[in-house]
């Protein structure tokens, strides 16, 4: 019984230990990081079109962030740059918005 109660607590104290890579900063308690995303050589920003998706517990995420949508959004026919925003709060829900400016 000793044996696996080491055992157990070594796997638990591994999984906790043991870190999700993430390309962006992340708080314990409360995460809001807008990070650049991609970059052209197109220097007008007069359109901005924005995507959002969400995220609840984890366990469920639903909506399409992606560049496509955001720059159907903005009616964007050239790229200038894109960013990229997070939110999260104590890991319970998240929110995460691509916004394409261009022309």
């Amino acid at each position: 019984m000793r044996t696996f109660t080491i055992l157990l607590s070594t796997v638990a104290l591994a999984a906790m230990l043991s870190g999700c890579a993430t390309p962006l900063p992340t708080g314990a308690i409360y995460t809001g990081v807008t990070m650049p995303s991609a970059a052209t050589a197109e220097l007008s920003t007069d359109k901005k079109g924005t995507a959002q998706c969400i995220s609840v517990l984890g366990l469920v995420a639903v909506g399409d962030c992606s560049i496509d949508t955001a720059v159907r959004d903005g009616g964007i026919t050239k790229i200038s740059h894109v960013d990229f925003r997070a939110k999260n709060i104590l890991g319970v829900y998240g929110q995460y918005t691509t916004t394409v400016y261009g022309e």
